[in-house]
């Protein structure tokens, strides 16, 4: 697959000093995970969907949410944007809404009118 993302050397030297301290044995490469989270949320799709380029979709996932259980990512979007002097508040939101196919049609389907 030639669309898949990856975060170039210096991108990864700006990430590092958000990394945490590895404790035991060492983590799996930061490169390729983080490029895989990256790429997994930007296209919307489900872990079990990941590319095999970025290894086993499990550790996807468990870096995501042990990172984001210890606010390792929120730090390092508030490193980021400190360094840039931003002013403003950027907000960012993935959420989306999707109803069930029958929702709309329920009412007509029971033969009741539509108020």
């Amino acid at each position: 697959m030639s669309d898949l993302f990856w975060l170039s050397d210096a991108q990864m030297a700006r990430l590092e000093p958000f990394f945490p301290k590895s404790h035991g044995k060492p983590r799996v490469d930061d490169k390729r995970v983080l490029s895989g989270i990256i790429f997994i949320n930007r296209n919307g799709l489900r872990w079990r969907d990941a590319p095999a380029a970025y290894g086993p979709h499990k550790t996807l996932y468990s870096r995501w949410k042990r990172w984001s259980e210890k606010g390792i990512f929120a730090r390092m979007m508030a490193g980021l944007a400190a360094k840039r002097s931003e002013q403003k508040t950027v907000m960012i939101d993935a959420t989306y809404l999707k109803a069930h196919r029958t929702a709309t049609s329920m009412a007509a389907k029971k033969g009741g009118a539509v108020a």
